[in-house]
């Protein structure tokens, strides 16, 4: 198993890429620590499967925004599980706020939600790193990190902060053996709806501008972190994977490929 052995910490588990890593890395021997806004109510069957084959959970329930939070939390899990070998940070907070009359505390909310915890979780998992020379950080980022959304401007700022924040962590960290990356991760099942824009067309007809058109699934974004949680991606240090089927790729204004009863590929 690529990861017997290892602890594996896990943010926002109750989301469908949450349930998908957990039940990944679990599969391959890991111990798991996974944070929980419903206190584990939404895992129940998840937390069955993870015991059926053998691995430990910890589920916790904080603000993973403040750092005396998650230093007791990871201090009281290290009790029953050890230290932390990798981290997988996965908040996604989307919030329609627009740049002429947003709210501040809309804006707060996601930062909070999706960068500055990020920072707080990579800070103190580094810790844990650290003193032993050796670890992974991997944060599920998005395509709007580089592309804007048209609803959210607060959610583009926030997954930027992370990307960058990945490569400083991976200048700083990898002095001590801690191996640090960024996914980029494009549309899924269900995005056109978060994503829905009056202003942007981003999302019209969207698993067609995927170039295969075929969407991707959080299964798949569970293989990527696998992979690169194992000892397969020694020499990636610092990566961006952008992991979206092609599809910022459809600014080239290609035909895009539908199926016959949508009227064919010559759209």
């Amino acid at each position: 198993m690529k990861l017997s052995g290892q602890i594996v910490w896990i943010t926002d588990a109750d989301s469908p890429g949450g349930k998908a890593l957990l039940l990944r890395m679990a599969a391959e021997g890991a111990s798991l620590l996974l944070g929980s806004d419903s206190g584990g109510r939404e895992l129940e069957s998840e937390l069955a499967q993870v015991r059926q084959a053998g691995s430990q959970a910890f589920v916790y329930t904080i603000d993973d925004w403040r750092s005396a939070e998650v230093a007791q939390m990871l201090a009281e899990a290290a009790k029953e599980l050890g230290p932390v070998d990798v981290l997988i940070h996965n908040r996604n907070l989307v919030r329609p706020i627009s740049v002429e009359n947003g709210e501040e505390d809309v804006f707060r909310e996601v930062m909070n939600a999706n960068a500055k915890s990020a920072f707080v979780c990579a800070k103190e998992a580094g810790k844990q790193m650290t003193a032993r020379e050796a670890g992974k950080i991997i944060f599920v980022g998005s395509i709007h990190a580089e592309k804007p959304t048209g609803m959210s401007f607060a959610y583009s700022a926030s997954k930027g902060a992370v990307k960058m924040l990945a490569r400083e962590a991976a200048v700083t960290l990898g002095r001590h053996g801690i191996e640090v990356y960024s996914i980029e991760l494009g549309p899924a099942e269900g995005d056109d709806d978060v994503f829905r824009s009056d202003l942007s067309g981003l999302y019209d007809s969207y698993r067609y501008k995927v170039p295969n058109a075929v969407l991707g699934t959080h299964e798949d974004l569970a293989e990527l972190a696998l992979f690169l949680a194992s000892g397969e991606a020694r020499y990636l240090n610092g990566t961006d994977i952008r992991m979206d089927g092609g599809f910022l790729l459809h600014y080239l204004d290609f035909k895009m490929k539908r199926p016959a009863a949508t009227g064919g590929d010559a759209t």
